[in-house]
């Protein structure tokens, strides 16, 4: 079950693993997008099933599980996906564009986890798989919205993580850098170790397979980005606050 699987990061992880032999089920808002990588992944050899659904919507998210339980049989693996971004500075943000990131980046995740991870507990395996960012590590310039949800997503996943320990069913945090796909298209700003999607997909679904509990890339950028952890606050702000990344 892939969120946000409609375009990005979310369609490149759907054809990649319908390549590899997994059913698929899809939820995303765009139906007219979803039902193209049905056909895409149909053309692969694997069943997949589209639906309908906004992450937001709670209720909405467990039909939508149930159903692809119902079609598909039990699901093997979440990959939250679903989120947005945004690029304003704090003075220009907005609260309901706050809002609407922190809504959708980790109330839909917890809605998602919710609607299948009881019955993986059940069954004794399953694995949850949140996609988080590097920005989870420290605030960005013009990111403070999307740098609180991705932090805020990777303590929810890690509590999770903790709470299904000895269930079988295992967490795996993902924290890719910067992507080509429709949220970086466009910036003026130079973004450091910019991978293709491609890449990027093979890079994610491997650490799946391997079933790390986290897995962080480029791992030139992640090395840069850990170090801030490091940093005074001081160092830190005047290191930060000459780059921005969102232009």
């Amino acid at each position: 079950m892939i969120t946000g699987a409609s375009s990005g990061i979310g369609r490149g992880l759907a054809l990649e693993l319908a390549s590899r032999g997994a059913n698929l089920g899809l939820l995303a808002r765009r139906e007219e997008l979803l039902q193209g990588i049905v056909t895409d992944a149909t053309a692969r050899g694997v069943k997949a099933v589209a639906a309908s659904a906004d992450v937001r919507d709670a209720r909405a998210v467990r039909a939508a599980a149930d159903r692809f339980r119902n079609e598909l049989g039990p699901i093997d693996v979440l990959i939250a996906n679903a989120g947005i971004g945004t690029a304003e500075h704090a003075l220009k943000l907005a609260p309901e564009h706050a809002s609407d990131v922190i809504n959708i980046n980790v109330l839909g995740a917890i809605n998602s986890v919710s609607a299948v991870a009881p019955e993986m507990v059940a069954r004794g395996r399953g694995r949850l798989v949140a996609m988080s960012s590097l920005a989870a590590y420290r605030g960005l310039p013009k990111s403070a919205a999307y740098c609180a949800s991705k932090a805020a997503l990777t303590s929810y996943f890690e509590s999770v993580r903790i709470d299904l320990r000895n269930t079988g069913v295992g967490v795996t945090i993902i924290y890719p850098g910067f992507i080509k796909t429709d949220l970086t298209a466009g910036r003026a700003a130079k973004m450091p170790y910019l991978m293709e999607l491609d890449d990027a997909v093979k890079k994610i679904v491997s650490a799946i397979e391997k079933e790390k509990k986290t897995y962080a890339f480029p791992w030139q950028l992640a090395a840069i980005v850990r170090s801030g952890l490091l940093m005074p606050a001081s160092m830190y702000d005047w290191i930060a606050g000459r780059n921005s990344y969102r232009e």
